[in-house]
Order: structure tokens, then C-alpha cells, then sequence
């Protein structure tokens, strides 16, 4: 269950991880092992059973079967170095159980001021009712952060980059506080994946990511991971368990197929929505391109310097406008569907509104703000569409 060796490249990778034989039994994908109940040969085996460990066991259905035990190690296997995965049936499962794995009654959080709103609501709501307390902090705060790390503080939550407005974090500066003070470090890691951030690598105690998203790349499933550095699977492991958390073995079958192919996806999604978002930049309607590969986009410097490539998710604040001249743009996109999420094969388009969230940083744009998930189809297709959404938010201007 340990990460995979480091002098495979990614493309072999996520073709070959977790297809062990003894799981897979002479054919190319693991099987799905739909169980609950697991029958034993005797009272003896039954006995034996519970008082082993059952990682890659067969014990009873909530603790897995060969169909999650393939996608989980899959994962391990992404980031060299990792102790183990768990899966989830949500991203925001599995934030939840990775913050309840280090958290307690009495401990402090840190948090970003852009992460994702349910991480948010998770801090000011489950963990705020156990006594667990939150600080948000500038995402862009870098090794200033171990002057917020207090006696309390048992964990710093990262979103590198942010979802909404993605800022890059100084990952391995905000870790090397971190590990100063003996505090934990957890990233929830989805926009990159490891194929374009390699989280253990950067001294990450626990990386997380919405399989939803690029793993699955077919916005059918709702899925989470959650892997561990050397030395913190176990305490996952028994939290996860004691939480009752279990991904169903169909759609863990569906993240193991879509991870087959996500290295060649996520380079197209990359590859599309640079060319757009340079595009962009070019618009006399467009005020600012938030994409972390371009220069103006704030921490890009970070973003050069420790990954190896972009997803296809990013936004644009529009020059001056409001809710009805941003819908207008929306409304009327072919090739952009209105919906959350991301990650997926087709393009969407959503408004952001970063400024309702935020407490500690106060976003600062000349206009309201657009998030794109740029998908698989003809760039040119979907620039053209664009174009046009910009005409009719230049109409509604007036």
C-alpha cells in the first residue's frame, strides 16, 4: 500500500497502478465486488479474521473489497512516497475525515480564505459545535503563517490553488512552519492532481481530492480520496472506519477506469484552457485572467516553480458590469452548461462571487466573476462562443 517507485513516468502510471494480479484474476480491470455480508469457513476463520488486520482482507463489506482496494492503491501509487488512500463517497467526505483525524475539542484549524465553501462551512459549522476552533488566513501568507501558529494550532488546511479565485500557496514554505511546530498539514490537492503536484513529494501529511472531478472525468460519480504520508494511514484508516465511510465498489470501478485515461484528459483540459484564457487577457471586456500559468495571476511565480502543469478550471473578472450584464454573457453560451463542479468532459460556465466568503482577504475586482471548466471540445468552438457571450455583455451594458 506504500506510493510507487519514482522513475516510472505518469502516463505508465495511471495505466498500470493498482491492477495488481491476484485482484484483477487474468483480466484487464478489476472486477466490481459488489458485498456486505462475507462468509468464512469455520468459527475458527471467523475468529481469526477479527483479530487481524484487514487492509487488502476480505472482512465485511464496509471494510472494502478488491474493487476500492485497486483504486485506493492506484492513488498511493500517484504520489511517491505515500503510506496509503481511503475512499470516500463525496470530496467533502473526505475532507471531513481527514480534518476529524487530526482535529480534537480545543484544537485550532487554519484554513485559507479562499478554500471551497463546504470546506468553510464544515469549519464554521461541525468543527465549530465540537469545540474545534478556525482561523482563515491569506492564501498567499507563505511562511508568514508560523506567526499564526499558536499553542492550540494542531493543523493548516491548504486549497493550492483556490477554486474560486485561485491563488497559489506556498506549499512547501507553509509546510516547513508547520513542521517546525509539530502541527499536521492537509491539501485538498483537486485542482492539480498528483500529475501536476506531487503533494507527499512537498512534505504534505495528507492530500486530498475530489475524484468527482478529473479521476472519474465524466461527471457521473461522486467520489474522495484521501492519501497518507509515511506514518498517518493508520489513524486515517481508524477514523474512516469508526465514521462508517465506504465508497461503493461501482463507483470506485468507475474512478479506476476514468483514472486510465486522466493523464491525457488533464493535458488536454490544460492545454485548452491556457489557449482560452490567453485569449481572454485580449478582450477589452475582460479586466483580469485568474489562471496560476499566467503572469498576472497571483502566486504564478509559486505555480512555475512547483508544478508541472494546469487543469482546465479557471475565472475572468469582467471590466465593470453586474449580475444581470455577467447572466447575460452565461445565458446564452452553446457550449457551456450552468452547473457546479468541474473536472468533467464538457465546458461549464458558473458566476463566482468570492466576496460573500471571504473574512480575512477582500477580494478586489473591477467586475463580477466568471468561472470556466473548460472541457474537451474544439477550442475554437468554444473561444467563438465566448466571443459571443462577450457581445451580449457588452449589449447589456448598453
Amino acid at each position: 500500500m506504500s506510493g510507487g517507485r519514482d522513475d516510472i513516468a505518469d502516463a505508465t502510471r495511471v495505466v498500470s497502478a493498482g491492477r495488481r494480479k491476484e485482484w484483477t484474476a487474468g483480466v484487464v480491470n478489476t472486477p466490481v465486488w459488489r458485498a456486505s455480508t462475507i462468509l468464512y469457513d469455520d468459527v475458527a476463520d471467523l475468529r481469526a479474521a477479527a483479530g487481524r488486520d484487514t487492509h487488502h482482507r476480505l472482512f465485511y463489506g464496509r471494510r472494502g473489497t478488491p474493487t476500492q482496494w485497486s483504486l485506493a492503491d492506484a492513488l498511493t501509487e500517484l504520489e511517491p512516497g505515500a503510506e496509503g488512500t481511503f475512499l470516500y463517497p463525496s470530496g467533502v467526505a473526505a475532507i471531513a475525515a481527514a480534518l476529524l483525524t487530526v482535529l480534537s475539542p480545543g484544537d485550532e484549524l487554519l484554513v485559507p480564505d479562499s478554500a471551497y465553501d463546504p470546506t468553510r462551512s464544515m469549519a464554521n459549522g461541525l468543527l465549530k459545535r465540537m469545540g474545534i476552533a478556525t482561523r482563515f488566513y491569506d492564501p498567499l501568507i507563505g511562511a508568514g503563517i508560523a506567526g499564526l501558529i499558536g499553542e492550540r494550532t494542531r493543523a493548516i488546511f491548504m486549497e493550492s490553488p483556490g477554486s474560486l479565485t485561485f491563488e497559489v500557496q506556498d506549499v512547501p514554505a507553509i509546510v516547513a512552519a508547520a513542521k517546525a511546530r509539530g502541527v499536521t498539514t492537509l491539501l485538498d490537492n483537486t485542482w492539480a492532481t498528483p500529475l501536476n503536484f506531487r503533494a507527499i513529494g512537498h512534505g504534505v501529511d495528507y492530500t486530498i481530492l475530489a475524484c468527482t472531478k478529473y479521476v472519474v472525468g465524466h461527471s457521473d460519480v461522486m467520489l474522495g480520496s484521501v492519501t497518507a504520508a509515511a506514518g498517518r494511514f493508520a489513524r486515517l484508516r481508524d477514523t474512516s472506519f469508526q465514521l462508517g465511510q465506504v465508497a461503493s465498489p461501482d463507483d470506485s470501478w468507475l474512478g479506476s477506469r476514468g483514472l486510465r485515461t486522466m493523464k491525457l484528459r488533464l493535458e488536454r483540459h490544460g492545454q485548452s484552457a491556457l489557449a482560452i484564457a490567453r485569449w481572454l487577457e485580449t478582450r477589452p471586456e475582460v479586466a483580469q485572467v485568474l489562471h496560476p500559468a499566467l503572469p498576472s495571476c497571483p502566486g504564478h511565480e509559486l505555480f512555475a516553480r512547483d508544478f508541472t502543469g494546469a487543469s482546465g478550471l479557471f475565472s475572468f473578472a469582467l471590466k465593470g458590469g453586474g449580475e444581470k450584464e455577467r447572466a447575460a454573457l452565461i445565458d446564452g453560451l452553446d457550449h457551456f452548461g450552468i452547473g457546479y463542479s468541474w473536472g468533467g468532459f464538457e465546458s461549464l460556465a458558473l458566476p463566482v462571487d468570492p466576496e460573500k466568503y471571504r473574512t480575512a482577504t477582500t477580494p478586489d475586482f473591477a467586475g463580477p466573476l466568471v468561472r470556466l471548466q473548460i472541457g474537451l471540445e474544439d477550442v475554437e468552438d468554444l473561444i467563438a462562443d465566448l466571443a459571443r457571450g462577450l457581445d451580449r455583455f457588452r449589449a447589456a451594458l448598453g
